[in-house]
């Protein structure tokens, strides 16, 4: 299955994440399809959150599963609002 989830990187104590679409057997922070933003949760910028929103739109299209965290992501970016 593909989903679309995050990965971490970024280093100790100040994490970053990527929000990528991944085979879920994949590891976490290991080879990913296609990435569609970046994520900082600490907020240390006003772009804290960017998402490619026509890339998102074509995945969940083609049956990719977002994780809890990422569709919650996604949606504040406005993916789900069409």
């Amino acid at each position: 299955m593909v989903k679309i989830r995050l990965s971490r990187y970024g280093s100790k104590h100040n994490p970053h994440y990527r929000i990528v679409v991944a085979d879920a057997r994949r590891p976490r922070d290991g080879g990913y399809i296609e990435n569609l933003g970046h994520y900082d949760p600490r907020k240390t910028s006003e772009n804290f959150l960017v998402v490619n929103v026509e890339s998102a739109r074509e995945w969940l299209k083609k049956g990719a599963q977002p994780t809890l965290t990422a569709k919650r992501l996604l949606k504040v970016s406005g993916v789900y609002n069409q």
